[in-house]
């Protein structure tokens, strides 16, 4: 399985650097992705509302391109609990020959620029809805190419993170081994020692109890990363 290549972010901030991943991270990487979806087609539905002259539509539609910015702008960029494009099959998603990031930001901007035709009745808002209309469809189709590379590296690192965790497991089972080895050889020599070795023998009988939990705890931990 091949490792996830980092690479740095084209703006990165001190506190995203910091960010371990994890499966939670990704979880909230693909929420937030998701939302992208999701705020893109209020966005727009809300957009013809308001162009239509329904109440509140405007505001509706505003408050779903700053939601959608934000998602944007905290995948792409990162923050404190967020690391933004964090390795090159992102760099290559947003910024590749996809540029997913250029069409997101004129998607932005062309709302923006919709929006404020709308709310002036500026004479070329017609025009500009029909082109935020228009790409719609095929800004999904980007969006959801994202959210698809967010999935894949998110099932990714759960696969290394399991990985990881069969070989400290099986570490952790050598060691138990050896410590049982020390723990029969240790019984032995205590009950060839007679009475002596009765404190000895006890000691070495709770180094075999501890060696059987370790063992329990093993394959417990193993059980639950293959569900």
């Amino acid at each position: 399985m091949t490792q996830l290549s980092l690479v740095k972010t084209p703006a990165p901030t001190p506190s995203a650097a910091k960010v371990k991943l994890s499966g939670e991270l990704f979880a909230s990487m693909i929420n937030l992705s998701g939302r992208r979806r999701f705020t893109s087609q209020r966005l727009v539905l809300y957009a013809v509302l308001a162009s239509l002259g329904h109440d509140n539509a405007a505001e509706t539609s505003r408050d779903a391109l700053k939601l959608f910015t934000d998602a944007h702008l905290a995948l792409v960029n990162g923050n404190a609990q967020i690391p933004g494009v964090f390795c090159t099959e992102l760099q290559e998603a947003y910024f590749g020959s996809a540029q997913g990031d250029r069409q997101i930001r004129g998607f932005i901007d062309l709302a923006g620029r919709c929006l404020d035709a709308i709310a002036s009745g500026a004479r070329q808002a017609p025009a500009l809805l029909e082109q935020l209309v228009g790409q719609a469809t095929p800004l999904l189709t980007v969006l959801n190419r994202l959210t698809q590379v967010y999935e894949e590296l998110s099932k990714r690192h759960a696969s290394q993170v399991r990985k990881q965790l069969h070989g400290i497991m099986n570490d952790i089972e050598s060691i138990a081994r050896q410590a049982r080895m020390v723990s029969f050889n240790a019984q032995i020599v205590a009950a060839r020692a007679g009475q002596a070795g009765r404190e000895f023998s006890v000691v070495a009988g709770v180094l075999s109890d501890i060696t059987g939990e370790i063992d329990g705890l093993v394959h417990e931990a193993l059980n639950s990363s293959v569900a």
